[in-house]
């Protein structure tokens, strides 16, 4: 394994022959988007690395009692203690490098978690960590509700999608709020790294995980990750559906080092060439989830995404002093 991102030649044929440290045989659904970020992500360690997982989908589906398809150190912890999790472990390990316990070798800490577990009930532990400037990679696996107890909503689920707690009927489309801009928020607390990555880049987002593996402190990756069984979706079009999301401007890539922003190359090109950003409707009919918004009642749902989507995707573009 290389050490250093800049040392890595990254060649498809050298990726593929990186070993696999999150294995198949997973209980995954079919199509899982979340299953692809985190062998994503594994594929990215530049050496010994301890994960630790807040309870979520992928908790549950990779640890099922007596098998697990973790071949690193793994640690489940409760839904809002992931990030307070990963500066325990840490901390223990410069305490055990400072006593010579542990060689000069780097060990690097991970933690993951959903949507549920990141943009609520796990937010506070996370903002304490980046305050208190641990070392460690968050990766959060958006997609967007909690799916694991019920396809409930969260604070990243977006305006007007049905879910169990934001039903579709005739007084409310869907969910009345807009999806919460975690990723700006931790831009907020001035770390050292933070990005977003779609499972449908896939080498944009090991790089980005890779970075956020060698950068000296705290480190937030927001990873898109579709899920067929919240979206009612077509369990083959998992990545269709997440590249839909980047061309329409949904969910654009970018990342950001102490603050400052800077584009991503899908993204990138869409702001090079504006006549490639696709309108949000070419995204959201590939989801039944999305599916009452195209009733003529909800026509006013629809255009309010779509001024939210164009009004976010122009502040960015201000943040990267893309005009």
């Amino acid at each position: 394994m290389v050490k250093k991102l800049s040392e890595w030649k990254f060649t498809s044929k050298e990726f593929a022959q990186i070993p696999e440290k999150f294995a198949s045989g997973h209980r995954a659904c079919a199509g899982c988007g979340p299953a692809i970020v985190l062998r994503l992500v594994m594929k990215a360690a530049r050496g010994p690395i301890i994960a630790t997982n807040a309870t979520g989908c992928m908790e549950v589906v990779s640890t099922i009692y007596p098998y697990t398809s973790w071949k690193i150190p793994w640690m489940h912890t409760a839904f809002e203690t992931a990030a307070a999790n990963a500066s325990g472990i840490e901390s223990a390990l410069k305490i055990l490098r400072k006593k010579g316990k542990i060689k000069d070798e780097h060990v690097d800490v991970v933690a993951f978690a959903g949507d549920g577990g990141t943009f609520d009930i796990g937010f506070q532990a996370l903002s304490g960590a980046v305050e208190r400037g641990h070392d460690f990679l968050y990766v959060l696996y958006d997609n967007e509700a909690y799916m694991n107890t019920g396809i409930q909503r969260s604070g990243g689920t977006p305006r007007g999608a049905w879910t169990t707690t934001s039903p579709a009927g005739k007084v409310i489309p869907g969910k009345a709020e807009h999806k919460k801009p975690i990723a700006d928020i931790m831009v907020a607390h001035e770390m050292p790294y933070v990005a977003t990555a779609n499972i449908a880049y896939w080498k944009d987002l090991v790089i980005k995980a890779r970075k956020g593996m060698e950068v000296n402190g705290p480190a937030f990756l927001h990873a898109f990750a579709p899920c067929p069984r919240g979206w009612r979706s077509e369990n083959e079009k998992t990545v269709e559906i997440a590249r839909l999301a980047t061309e329409t401007c949904v969910f654009p890539l970018w990342e950001a080092e102490y603050g400052e922003y800077k584009l991503s190359a899908p993204s990138k090109a869409i702001a090079l060439k504006p006549e490639r950003k696709k309108p949000v409707e070419a995204y959201l009919k590939t989801q039944r989830r999305f599916r009452h918004l195209f009733k003529p009642e909800n026509k006013h749902v629809l255009e309010e995404i779509q001024s939210e989507v164009d009004r976010r995707w122009k502040k960015l573009l201000k943040a990267c002093e893309i005009a």
